[in-house]
């Protein structure tokens, strides 16, 4: 059995073998899009380590051509002393499990090839910032990795100096760092930390497929009724790099508004910034519209890049992307999947522009759907009391008990909703985000972790809180000269992005336009009268479609 396949125009196989990751990636490269060189190990390679507990016959050989071949089309050697080639390592399960598996970025920047990428850019702060987050994202990745080590290496290592311009201080920081990430890799082995690119490679493919059944992704999928016996595949591409200057930066974007379906892109920017620092909340974000005034040449391409892959996919579409020296790249794609009143217009609106028929948008919105398309307000003629604002990530109001921990809000949810308030959230707190009836945090954006999984579950969110602190250990939250404590009673407005104190007033607008064109096109469809509830009418509707098409 062959285990690897390139990432080409021409891969013809489907989402289960190749994943949902690179079959987007074959889209956007059939679109003539710029997505970087690289292959893609399948999610058999996955199901059979699985079953003898090591890499699959042949499966190294196979990645020691694919790697050639990578070397091939970029001009690069993986590991080498000169023009060194990093590539990066992601999970690409055949559905979407955000932030639950592995990844590890910058592989192959060993001592040698940092040291080669420093004197081709002439940057040692930039190779050696690259390469300590080869090693902490390698870290984080092997099994036995605590749950709350630092994910990245970049923290308030990156943009503090110029080189070695800077008498050395920010490189010996760095230096310092990498030397404990080797510590810390080793301890993890159980043996010295491999300076070798293709027996790193070997190892992060082993993690991955092994983050397959961390605990954080078995409860992922059980929450959301994903099967566990698919496996993940492996996708290897060479490393884009959006911390390598002031021109570079990395981001998410929608084409159109996840929140409203409203045709307008939008999303999130970070400059001089790599990976997944957006998609981890980490990060105080930007909006997306701040990227034409900075990069108008990216931000073009970047449009372009959306208009044709929502031409290709006739939905909406996320799209990650990272601009290295002022040239875009593109990193995965997939059909925005939009849920409540956004998905509803959304379906309506392609319709209406003749990009799908009637029949299809009845077909995509689920009826159980219609219950969030009527999102309350928190009333602002009721005057409620504000303790901070922050950017609406879900629609919707929630009512609960503070927590400040996932684990609290696991704990508490037993006795009444609670809202969950955090710094940031990363895949650990999934038990928390289920739990919670609500979820509020300091950091990230509307892309953000906190800001996907929210919309995914159909919880109302508010992230970005400027000024909000949150004190795990005293279980306080702290915002503008107030704290509160863990079981105060807080609401969270998903729309206008307030944390408030109490059970403040809310209202729900009866109408919705889109809402009120869906349903007349189902009742076109069933010949009914108007009088059943809305979940049925398009259920009804739904099936008289689908007797059509059979």
């Amino acid at each position: 059995m062959r285990w690897v396949r390139p990432l080409s125009a021409d891969l013809g196989e489907g989402a289960d073998t190749v994943g949902a990751k690179a079959h987007g990636l074959v889209a956007l490269h059939r679109l003539g899009l710029p997505v970087p060189p690289g292959f893609v190990v399948t999610t058999a390679a996955c199901r059979r380590f699985r079953e003898v507990g090591r890499l699959p016959d042949g499966l190294r050989g196979e990645l020691a051509a694919a790697v050639r071949g990578l070397e091939a089309a970029t001009g690069r050697r993986f590991g080498g002393t000169r023009a060194p080639l990093a590539v990066s390592v992601r999970s690409g399960a055949g559905v979407s499990m955000p932030g639950m598996m592995s990844t590890v970025l910058d592989l192959g920047l060993t001592a040698g090839a940092a040291e080669a990428l420093a004197a081709e850019t002439g940057d040692a702060r930039f190779a050696l910032e690259s390469r300590l987050r080869s090693l902490t994202t390698f870290a984080s990745a092997l099994p036995g990795a605590p749950a709350d080590a630092p994910a990245e290496g970049s923290g308030d290592t990156s943009g503090g100096g110029d080189g070695e311009g800077d008498g050395g201080g920010d490189t010996g920081r760095l230096r310092a760092a990498i030397a404990a990430a080797e510590r810390r890799i080793g301890r993890l082995l159980g043996r010295p930390f491999p300076d070798d690119a293709a027996g790193q490679l070997e190892t992060a493919v082993e993690a991955v497929f092994s983050s397959w059944d961390a605990p954080r992704a078995r409860t992922y999928r059980e929450l959301n009724g994903i099967p566990h016996d698919l496996g993940t595949a492996v996708v290897v591409q060479a490393m884009v790099f959006g911390n390598r200057d002031a021109h570079s930066g990395t981001g998410v974007a929608f084409s159109r508004d996840p929140g409203t379906g409203e045709n307008t892109p939008s999303g999130d920017v970070l400059f001089a910034r790599q990976g997944d620092d957006v998609v981890s909340g980490r990060e105080p974000t930007l909006p997306l519209s701040g990227l034409g005034a900075r990069e108008p040449a990216v931000a073009d391409a970047l449009a372009d890049a959306l208009a044709r892959a929502e031409g290709h996919f006739r939905d909406a579409c996320y799209v990650e992307f990272t601009f290295e020296s002022g040239g875009l790249w593109l990193l995965q794609v997939r059909p925005g999947r939009f849920t409540g009143a956004a998905g509803v217009r959304v379906a309506v609106d392609l319709a209406g522009a003749g990009v799908i028929t009637r029949e299809d948008a009845l077909l995509r919105v689920p009826p159980q759907g219609l219950r969030n398309v009527r999102t309350p307000r928190i009333t602002a003629q009721a005057q409620p009391d504000v303790v901070a604002r922050g950017v609406g990530a879900c629609p919707g109001v929630a009512v609960g008990r503070l927590a400040t921990t996932s684990e609290a809000a696991v704990r508490m949810a037993a006795e009444g909703p609670v809202v969950l308030v955090r710094p940031e959230t990363s895949p650990d707190d999934v038990r928390g985000l289920a739990a919670a009836a609500g979820i509020a945090t300091a950091r990230g954006g509307p892309a953000g972790h906190a800001a996907v999984v929210a919309r995914s579950m159909g919880k109302p969110a508010a992230v970005g809180i400027a000024g909000l602190v949150v004190d795990a250990a005293s279980a306080t939250v702290r915002a503008g000269g107030r704290t509160l404590a863990q079981g105060d009673l807080v609401a969270v407005d998903g729309s206008g992005g307030e944390l408030v104190l109490g059970d403040p007033p809310t209202a729900t607008d009866t109408a919705d336009a889109h809402l009120g064109t869906l349903l007349a096109w189902a009742d076109g469809v069933t010949g009914a009268r108007p009088d059943g509830d809305e979940e049925s009418r398009l259920r009804a509707a739904q099936t008289a479609v689908r007797r059509t098409r059979a």
